[in-house]
Formats: C-alpha cells, structure tokens, sequence
C-alpha cells in the first residue's frame, strides 16, 4: 500500500474510531488493526498520533466547511435562507445513525486543555462557521453581533444533539435563529 492510500485509509479509520470512542481511547494498535495498515507504515505516515488527530480534525474542518456552503447555496435562495439553511443541514447531520456531536467540541473537551494544536483547529472551524453567518447577515445590513448569536445558537445545538442523540435541536435552534434574524428586521 502506497503511502497516499494509507494516509486516506488511516485518516477515515481514525476518524471513525475516534467519533465512536473517543480519541484518548483509541490508540494506534487499534487504528492499525481496524485501517489494515501495518504499525511501520502508519508510524510512516503520522509519526505521533497527535499529528493523526490534527490531521483528522484538519480534514473534518475542509469537508464541513464545503458541505455547509454546497447545502447553503443549493437550497436557499438569498442570505437570509442561507442562515437558517445552516440548522437544516445540521438537521440532516444530528439524523445520521453515526452521529456522536461535533468532532471539534468532543476533541477540545478531551485535549483542548493540553493540547494548544486541537484548541487552535477548534477556535479556527468554529470561528468559521461564525464567519460564514456573518457573511449572511452582513448581505442583509444586521447588526455584527448577530453572527456570534447565530452561530452560538449552531453550536449549541451541536453540544445537546451530541448529547442527546436527538436532532430536534436543530429545529429548536432555527425557530430561535428565525426570531433573532426577524427582530433585526433582515427579512427580505
């Protein structure tokens, strides 16, 4: 095995083992065991295994950050759609059978307070995701504070569907998202 098909075959084992366990308790025997790749050539391609975690969340940020603009752009038709089209897709993601909560909130409650990498990728993608509200809501003339607003809103809908295994957070959060963005009269 080429060193590119084990790093995609190690990077979509890790990232499952990890959404399902946890990252502290998964180690790299048993990303090795569950990927196919041998212990020589997953040391080759992620010397640590803090490397494979950034790498990881590195990847999950791309994939999120494209899936969230595709959905956005796709089903709505003006910023205002867009900002509420961000709860739709959470939705649909809080629905999948595998859905455990945001790699990024679980990630930093696990290592965050030792790890400066995992807390910069978190701060990063969630700062992201406040961006792309805030490009909504600046295309509707709102004030700059309802980004933070919304994308609070967003997270915490991530946080309790995480925890709850529910994905009537989401619903919950774009009733509440349609009130802020409404009381900022941005409604087209």
């Amino acid at each position: 095995m080429d060193a590119e098909s084990a790093e995609l075959k190690v990077l979509d084992t890790a990232g499952r083992l990890f959404d399902e366990r946890g990252v502290q308790a998964v180690g790299m025997d048993a990303i090795r065991t569950a990927s196919g790749v041998s212990l020589k050539r997953l040391y080759q391609v992620f010397p640590s295994k803090e490397l494979l975690v950034e790498a990881v969340l590195r990847r999950r940020d791309e994939a999120v950050r494209a899936a969230l603009a595709a959905h956005g752009e796709q089903t709505a038709d003006g910023p205002y759609e867009r900002a509420l089209a961000v709860f739709d897709w959470l939705a649909g993601w809080f629905a999948e059978p595998d859905f455990r909560g945001c790699a990024f909130i679980n990630t930093f409650g696990e290592l965050g307070g030792v790890t400066p990498a995992v807390t910069a990728l978190a701060r990063d993608h969630k700062e992201a995701l406040r961006a792309y509200f805030a490009e909504q809501t600046d295309a509707l003339g709102a004030p700059p504070v309802l980004a933070g607003q919304l994308s609070l809103l967003a997270n915490g809908a991530m946080a309790v569907a995480g925890i709850t295994g529910s994905a009537e957070p989401a619903a919950q959060a774009k009733a509440a998202a349609r009130v802020l963005l409404d009381a900022a009269r941005v409604r087209p």
